[in-house]
């Protein structure tokens, strides 16, 4: 096998690939990349078993073959070399050889016959959409994924397809994140699939700002996404997500309209003096008047008022001060809503002239 590449067009794909290798590998293959050289190019493939992804770039000098090489020594070699280099790989027995200029590396390689793949993953149903889209509704979800939870389901995010619509569900138990977008097309067979954490993460540091259109493929325990000259795969948690649209408040019909900016800057002055353990934080509301109010262990308080656009007369409830602010980061947009029942119950939250992204967070006893 070998090849030659310019330094950049071999950063890029090797960028994409070596996130999903993990550091502390069972198996030694895991910790190398798969190199395919044929004539169309090369591929560089990473895979910890529950995620994949392959990536491809266009190279000259090509003798076809395969083989893997470490993955994250790859990348710094590459990484660390100058801007605009000329960089050769070529085997040489079970060595791999990575030359450029006056610098030489020598790695050493195992079979490419050794390294795992997911191959047929049993297509169920297949979606494009802006990856724009896609991207959005990921960033407006999840934060509120859990980590690490014995609920292992909730250690990753939902993805419910419906009709004409895609949703983008995440929680943790203690708020709740849910973001929609209508689909350019009718889905057969309505289905529901929790993609883990770390797939989660990848996609994410996949996405581009651009008009590019991505291909996602539904299997029935795989997801896969196509963009532009990248694949990627992740196996999906088998487990039954809960039936999140039981938490969304019916009936929470106290409105708070305030400007969201305004209402970020007071939490995060706020959250200096909450209680370092529980973050709590106060929120009063009152006719065309909200006040945050934070205490701590030492008796120390902070108090902020903010004009907002509400009628309620008197309503005190207690949360999570870092929720809030993710859930408020989450958002765009001007202004936001508040929407509660009353001092027991959770708050939603969302933008005042839509419901296509909706954050619920429990209520705190202060």
């Amino acid at each position: 096998m070998r090849l030659s590449i310019q330094r950049e067009a071999l950063l890029r794909p090797l960028q994409h690939v070596v996130g999903v290798v993990e550091r502390r590998q069972t198996l030694p293959v895991l910790s190398n990349l798969l190199v395919q050289v044929d004539a169309d190019g090369v591929a560089f493939t990473g895979t910890d078993l529950e995620v994949e992804m392959i990536a491809r770039a266009t190279a000259e000098q090509l003798d076809a073959g395969e083989v893997t090489i470490p993955a994250r020594k790859l990348f710094d070699i590459c990484r660390a070399l100058p801007d605009g280099a000329k960089i050769k790989i070529e085997t040489k027995g079970d060595r791999a050889v990575v030359s450029s200029g006056r610098s030489r590396f020598t790695l050493s390689t195992l079979p490419a016959s050794e390294f795992p793949l997911i191959d047929n993953i049993e297509l169920v149903e297949r979606v494009s959409l802006p990856e724009a889209t896609l991207k959005t509704l990921m960033e407006r979800t999840g934060f509120a994924m859990a980590h690490q939870d014995v609920r292992y389901y909730l250690n990753g995010m939902l993805f419910d397809l419906r009709e004409s619509a895609l949703r983008c569900v995440a929680t943790d138990g203690h708020r709740l994140a849910m973001a929609e977008s209508r689909l350019d097309q009718m889905i057969q067979s309505p289905r529901q699939i929790i993609v883990p954490r770390k797939g989660v993460m990848e996609l994410q540091g996949l996405f581009e700002s651009g008009d590019e259109v991505v291909e996602i493929e539904f299997g029935r325990n795989h997801l896969r996404l196509r963009r532009d000259k990248v694949t990627f795969t992740s196996k999906l948690i088998d487990g039954r997500f809960p039936d999140y649209e039981a938490v969304i408040p019916i009936g929470a019909d106290k409105e708070v309209r305030v400007p969201r900016d305004e209402l970020r800057a007071a939490l995060q002055r706020a959250a200096i003096l909450s209680n370092e353990k529980y973050r709590g934080v106060k929120i009063e509301v009152e006719p065309n008047r909200m006040r945050i109010i934070a205490h701590n262990p030492e008796q120390e308080e902070a108090v902020e008022e903010l004009e907002a656009q509400t009628g309620v007369a008197e309503l005190a409830v207690g949360f999570n001060v870092g929720y809030l602010l993710d859930a408020l980061g989450a958002l765009d947009g001007e202004e936001v809503l508040l929407c509660l029942r009353d001092g027991q119950s959770s708050c939603l939250i969302r933008k005042p002239d839509t419901d296509d992204v909706r954050h619920v967070i429990m209520p705190l006893r202060l």
